[in-house]
């Protein structure tokens, strides 16, 4: 019979067999252990200097294209956008900054940006479309003819408030009869038959009014009757709430915009472009108007307002560096607007004359 001194002495030698092993396996594989340690943090080390010096070097590379732009950005863009009628759209969380800068910008393009509008949170709030559609169908004059749902009906009526130009609800007079007295003159006619400008742009300002009223949207400056073009600026990150609902939402709001006014163009920085922003969403349902990722830097405010002038020219594209844009700015790049004023070109050539003139006198006087 096996006594327990003999179970004792078996557990003893198992654990010393135990703690011998550890030993010796410890010291003959913790310098190849330390040195294969040691050798990859090194690695990882050199990668990440590497990484930080090329970000360093992009980052200075912007920097410097930023100032190029700064430099050169007004004589790019001089006359792109001369006497062009800009409203600004801002969607709920635009950068106010990015806003300003791009106003900036189109106004040394030569445009006339006749005031903001800014969409308040109110317009994507959650169970708010009921509030939207009624509002749109109370203020259009032909609500039996807005189709589609609240944002799109909202983006019609709110497109004909501001755009230039649009044509009246009346009908052209018909020519009086062989043998009729000629009566009124048919320009006379038309005159009376339509509403004023006086009287068009004060029902384009009640329908600005009621959605201000509504805490649906906030105005700034005379946009009524007076957009050639729109400018939409993207709120930085997703709305806040839904962002997928918002988003689309948003998206179908601004299609109707761009159909109704005319040249649009949706303006964000990257984030806009990345998941869950309102430029991806753009992109992704294919939207009949401009894009532009890089805005709120001089590089990509210059791009914006190319693509703005591109977009009065009837080119459409997306712009930037995120995915599924058709290239940095617009190629070809837009050209000058001419100026209507017939006497401009014999000013120019009658300042010519005039510099000739001085350097012929100049040299007889040598």
């Amino acid at each position: 019979m096996i006594d327990f001194r003999y179970h004792l002495v078996s557990i003893v030698a198992v654990f010393l067999a135990l703690t011998v092993g550890l030993v010796l396996g410890t010291t003959m594989l913790q310098d190849p252990l330390l040195n294969t340690l040691q050798s990859e943090t090194a690695d990882l080390r050199g990668q990440s200097e590497e990484l930080r010096a090329e970000r360093d070097s992009a980052d200075r590379l912007n920097e410097g294209a930023d100032r190029l732009a700064d430099a050169v950005g007004d004589d790019v863009l001089e006359d792109r956008l001369r006497d062009v009628g800009l409203v600004v759209i801002g969607a709920p969380g635009a950068d106010e900054d990015m806003v300003a800068s791009l106003e900036e910008r189109a106004e040394a393009a030569g445009a006339d940006v006749q005031g903001r509008v800014s969409l308040e949170d109110a317009f994507v709030d959650d169970g708010g479309a009921t509030f939207v559609d009624e509002l749109a169908l109370q203020v259009s004059l032909t609500p039996e003819d807005l189709t589609g749902g609240p944002y799109d009906k909202a983006g019609v009526e709110l497109g004909r408030a501001l755009a230039v130009g649009l044509d009246e609800e009346t009908e052209t007079p018909e020519a009086p009869e062989e043998g009729a007295s000629e009566g009124p003159r048919e320009e006379d006619v038309e005159e009376s038959a339509r509403p004023s400008d006086e009287d068009d742009s004060k029902g384009a300002e009640a329908v600005l009014a009621a959605f201000e009223e509504g805490g649906l949207i906030s105005v700034r400056g005379n946009p009524a009757r007076s957009a050639d073009a729109l400018l939409v600026v993207a709120p930085a990150g997703a709305p806040e709430g839904e962002s997928e609902a918002a988003n689309t939402l948003l998206t179908g709001f601004t299609t109707a915009l761009s159909e109704t006014v005319g040249p649009t163009v949706l303006a964000g920085g990257t984030e806009a472009a990345g998941e869950g922003g309102l430029i991806a969403r753009a992109l992704a349902e294919e939207a009949p108007y401009s894009t532009v990722d890089v805005a709120g830097r001089p590089t990509g405010d210059v791009v914006t307002v190319l693509a703005l002038a591109g977009a009065l020219e009837g080119t459409r594209g997306a712009y930037g560096i995120g995915e599924g844009v058709s290239g940095f700015l617009p190629e070809p790049l837009p050209g000058p607007i001419a100026s209507e004023d017939p006497e401009a070109p014999e000013a120019d050539a009658s300042s010519g004359e005039q510099d000739e003139a001085r350097r012929s006198a100049s040299g007889e006087e040598e």
